[in-house]
C-alpha cells in the first residue's frame, strides 16, 4: 500500500477554497442543465439524488450514494473520459455502476494539463487522480467514524458502503457526504495495493459508447444553440497568398446570408508550438442562417489573389531535402569515430528513405462554436489544447483570460490537428464582429487544403559490419520540413561503439505540425526497415540481430543519454517472438518484424502476409506492448488496433502533394484512406504485466507497424520499400 502526501500537486485534485466550493449544496443538481442524451439515459438507470456534495474538483456525491466524476482531459477517442474516472473511482472504492461521468470544462485552477497530446493523459494523471479518490474516501471515513462513534481505523469500505465489522454497522457514502465535504483535507492518504484493484485493470465499457452508436449529441458538429449562425471560411488556395478583391455584395445578397467578412488577423506566435505551424491569416468568412445556404454562397464567391511569397511544390522539396543531406550536417550525438570505423568495415550498407506530407484527415473536419459578448466569450467544441486556445482568444479578443470559458466536446478525431486552435480563434473573431453566436464549420476540402501537415522527411542510414558480421558503425542523418525526424538518443544509440546522428531543417511556408506520434511516425519505419537489411547482410535472424544489440546496451552501453530501457525493449521482442512462434510460421506466410520505443512505451509487431489473387494481403498482426499497468484492457486493445491500422494505411496510401503551392488532393476521391479490404484480417495484442506505472498508449503502436509491414512486403515480393506510400512503388499493391 502506498502512502502519499496530499499536498503533492495539490491543485490538481483538491478542493480549492472559493473555486470548487464544498459543504452541502441543497437543491443543487449538477445535471439539471445538461443536454446530453447520455445523461438522460443514465438518469433512467439511476435514481437521482435530491442533493449533491462536492468532495473535491473531481468528485460529487449525492445523498443517495450516486457519484459524479468529472473527467478533466479532452476526449479525442483514446477513451480517457472512461479511464481517468476509473482511477478516481478505484481509490474512492465506489461501485462503478453507481458512477456518472461528465466532461469537465477548462479550469486552470482546479486541474492541471488539460491536454490531449503526447499520449500522456493517463501517465500524468495516474497519481493525482488516484489521490483525489483516496482523499475523498478518507474524508468519508472520518465522517462515518463520527456518525457511528467508532475509530476511523476500524472502518472499511466496499462499493460505496462503509462497514464496521465489529458491530456489524454500515453506512452509505451518501449518508455522510454532507459532513465529509466539510472535513479538513488529510495530510496523507493511503493508495491501494495494485493486487486489491477492482476497477483498474478490468475492462469497462466506454461511458459514451451508447451515445456514439445511437447518434447522441456528443461531438462539436452536433452542438447547437438557439439563434446561432453558421460560418464557413474561404482561404487562399496556396500558402503565401493574400486576398486582393472579392464579390462581397453579390454573395451577401444571396438567400439566408447575413454577412460576408474579410479577416486579416495576426494570430501571433502564441498559437504555434515552436516553429512548426504557420497559418494563413487572410480569409473570407461567409455567415448565414444554415449550413446549406452558406455552402451554396461559398460556390458563388469569386476571389482575386495576390502572391506574396513563393508557391512551393513537393518535387522542389524532395530535391531540397536531398541537397541538405548531401551537405555538411552538425552531429547531435557522436560516439567514437564512425568515419574511421567505416574504413575498416568488411561490409557497408547505405540506404535512403522518404516520406511525403500527410494531412490529418480527421473524421470530423474542424469546427467550433463561439458566443462573444462585450466582456466575455463562451466557446464550445473539439480542441486538444483548451488552455492554449483560451489564452490566444483572450489576446485576439482583447478580453481578460478569466472571462474566456471553454467547454470541450468529443472530437471526431484529432491526431495532432486539434492541438492548433486556429479554427477556435476564427469562430471567436467572427462572433465578435457579427455580435452573434457562431458555429464555424470547415468542409472536407477546407480541412485538407488548409491544415497542418505531417512534414516531408528524408533520412540516410549507413551501417558497417566487421568480418564477423558484428555492427561496428552506424550513422543516421535526417532532414524534414521545419525540423528533422531523428531522435539522436534512441535505439540503436548506445548499442554500437561508433555512432552519429543529426537533424536538419528545410524552411517552407507550407504549414506543418504534430501528426500522430510526431517524427516517430516516419523514422520508426525507416529505422526498422534498414535494420532488417543490415541483419540480412550479416546473415542473422532479424529478431536475434536486434536482441544482440540490446544485449550490448545491457552489458556495455555506449554513452549516458540513451533514452530507453534495453531490457524492456528486448522484452517485447521476446514476447512477440514467443507468441507468433517466430521461425516456425506455416508455409505461405511472409513475416516482417519491427520494434520501437516512443511516448515512454515499447511495442513490437509482426506482420503476417499471404498471397491472395497474386497480391500480398495482411493476414494478421501480432503486437507485444509494454506500457506499464493497463487501466482498461478493452480500451487498450482498441488503441493498439487503431494505431496499427492507422500505421498500415499511412504507409500504404498516405501522402499529399503540392503543385505550385496548391494541394493536389482535396477530398477522399483523390486521397486514398485505408479501406476494409486493406486492413489486417486479425490483430492480436499481448501486454507485458510488470506493474510499472502506466505510460503512453494512444500513439506507440502506430510507428513500428510501418517497419514490420515493409519487411513483410520484402519477404512477400522480394522488393524493398524506401519511399512512402508503398502502394505507389509496386503494381502488386493497392
Amino acid at each position: 500500500m502506498t502512502f502519499i502526501k496530499t499536498k503533492y500537486n495539490r491543485r490538481s485534485f483538491l478542493r480549492v477554497t472559493g473555486a470548487t466550493g464544498g459543504g452541502m449544496l441543497l437543491g443543487f443538481s449538477f445535471l439539471a442543465g445538461c443536454k446530453s442524451d447520455l445523461i438522460e439515459e443514465k438518469i433512467k438507470e439511476l435514481e437521482l439524488p435530491e442533493s449533491w456534495f462536492d468532495m473535491n474538483a473531481f468528485i460529487r456525491i449525492g445523498d443517495n450514494g450516486v457519484v459524479t466524476i468529472l473527467s478533466p482531459n479532452p476526449e479525442i477517442g483514446q477513451n480517457v473520459k472512461t479511464s481517468m474516472p476509473m482511477l478516481v473511482a478505484e481509490e474512492l472504492d465506489v461501485d462503478w455502476k453507481n458512477v456518472m461521468v461528465e466532461q469537465a470544462p477548462l479550469d486552470v485552477v482546479k486541474y492541471t494539463r488539460q491536454v490531449a497530446g503526447g499520449s500522456q493523459s493517463i501517465r500524468k494523471g495516474w497519481m493525482s487522480l488516484r489521490t483525489a479518490g483516496a482523499t475523498a474516501r478518507r474524508m468519508l471515513l472520518e465522517a462515518a467514524a463520527k456518525n457511528l462513534e467508532v475509530p476511523v481505523s476500524e472502518l472499511t469500505t466496499e462499493g460505496g458502503i462503509i462497514h464496521h465489522v465489529a458491530t456489524g454497522k454500515s453506512i452509505g457514502y451518501g449518508a455522510v457526504a454532507s459532513a465529509a465535504s466539510t472535513i479538513e483535507i488529510p495530510e496523507e492518504v493511503q493508495l491501494k495495493d495494485p493486487k486489491d484493484f477492482k476497477i483498474i485493470g478490468h475492462s469497462t465499457a466506454n461511458v459514451d459508447g451508447r451515445g456514439i452508436v445511437t447518434g447522441a449529441s456528443l461531438f462539436g458538429m452536433d452542438y447547437e444553440e438557439e439563434g446561432m449562425l453558421i460560418a464557413m471560411v474561404a482561404q487562399p488556395p496556396t500558402f503565401g497568398m493574400k486576398i486582393k478583391s472579392f464579390n462581397k455584395e453579390e454573395v451577401k445578397a444571396l438567400p439566408g446570408i447575413v454577412d460576408v467578412l474579410e479577416l486579416d488577423v495576426d494570430w501571433g506566435k502564441d498559437i504555434h508550438f515552436g516553429k512548426t505551424a504557420f497559418y494563413k491569416n487572410n480569409m473570407i468568412a461567409i455567415v448565414g442562417e444554415s449550413t446549406w445556404q452558406v455552402m451554396k454562397a461559398k460556390k458563388v464567391l469569386r476571389i482575386e489573389y495576390a502572391e506574396t511569397s513563393k508557391a512551393e511544390s513537393s518535387e522542389d522539396h524532395t530535391q531540397q531535402l536531398e541537397n541538405i543531406l548531401n551537405g555538411k550536417t552538425e552531429a547531435q550525438r557522436r560516439d567514437g569515430d564512425p568515419e574511421k570505423a567505416f574504413t575498416t568495415a568488411a561490409k557497408i550498407i547505405e540506404r535512403t528513405y522518404n516520406a511525403p506530407y500527410v494531412p490529418h484527415n480527421t473524421m470530423s473536419p474542424m469546427n467550433f462554436f463561439a458566443d462573444v459578448k462585450e466582456d466575455s466569450a463562451r466557446l464550445v467544441g473539439p480542441i486538444q489544447t483548451p488552455e492554449l486556445a483560451a489564452k490566444v482568444c483572450a489576446k485576439i479578443l482583447d478580453l481578460p483570460l478569466e472571462n474566456i470559458s471553454i467547454e470541450m466536446t468529443r472530437m471526431g478525431g484529432g491526431f495532432g490537428r486539434r492541438l492548433y486552435g486556429n479554427f477556435t480563434n476564427e469562430a471567436a473573431i467572427i462572433s465578435q464582429l457579427t455580435k452573434r453566436p457562431i458555429k464555424l464549420i470547415y468542409s472536407r476540402e477546407d480541412d485538407m487544403m488548409n491544415g497542418t501537415y505531417r512534414p516531408a522527411y528524408r533520412v540516410k542510414y549507413k551501417a558497417g559490419l566487421d568480418e564477423n558480421n558484428n555492427l561496428i558503425a552506424f550513422t543516421v542523418h535526417g532532414a524534414g520540413t521545419h525540423g528533422g525526424p531523428v531522435f539522436a538518443d534512441r535505439f540503436p544509440a548506445g548499442t554500437v561503439e561508433h555512432y552519429e546522428a543529426s537533424n536538419s531543417a528545410m524552411d517552407s511556408n507550407i504549414s506543418t505540425g504534430a501528426w500522430r506520434a510526431p517524427r516517430s511516425n516516419f523514422i520508426a519505419g525507416a529505422e526498422q526497415s534498414f535494420l532488417d537489411e543490415v541483419a540480412e547482410a550479416a546473415g542473422k535472424d532479424p529478431i536475434d540481430f536486434r536482441l544482440e544489440l540490446f544485449q550490448n546496451a545491457i552489458d556495455k552501453p555506449v554513452g549516458e543519454k540513451n533514452d530507453y530501457d534495453p531490457e524492456r525493449y528486448a522484452g517485447v521482442l521476446k514476447l512477440v517472438k514467443e507468441k507468433c512462434n517466430w521461425g516456425n510460421e506455416p508455409a505461405g506466410i511472409h513475416r516482417g518484424i519491427a520494434a520501437y520505443y516512443c511516448h515512454n512505451s515499447y511495442v513490437a509487431q509482426v506482420v503476417d502476409m499471404v498471397s491472395k489473387e497474386g497480391k500480398p494481403t495482411i493476414q494478421k498482426v501480432w503486437c507485444a506492448v509494454d506500457c506499464g499497468v493497463v487501466v482498461n484492457p478493452d480500451a487498450a486493445v482498441n488503441m493498439i488496433e487503431g494505431g496499427t491500422i492507422d500505421g498500415i494505411g499511412t504507409a500504404m496510401f498516405g501522402g499529399i502533394t503540392f503543385k505550385d503551392g496548391v494541394p493536389e488532393q482535396n477530398n477522399f476521391n483523390t486521397y486514398q484512406m485505408i479501406r476494409q479490404a486493406d486492413a489486417p484480417e486479425e490483430i492480436e495484442t499481448f501486454f507485458v504485466d510488470n506493474g510499472i506505472d502506466p505510460t503512453g498508449l494512444g500513439e506507440p503502436s502506430m510507428p513500428p507497424v510501418i517497419g514490420s509491414l515493409a519487411n513483410a512486403l520484402y519477404k512477400a515480393t522480394g522488393q524493398r520499400y524506401y519511399t512512402q506510400p508503398f502502394a505507389e512503388q509496386s503494381d502488386l499493391l493497392g
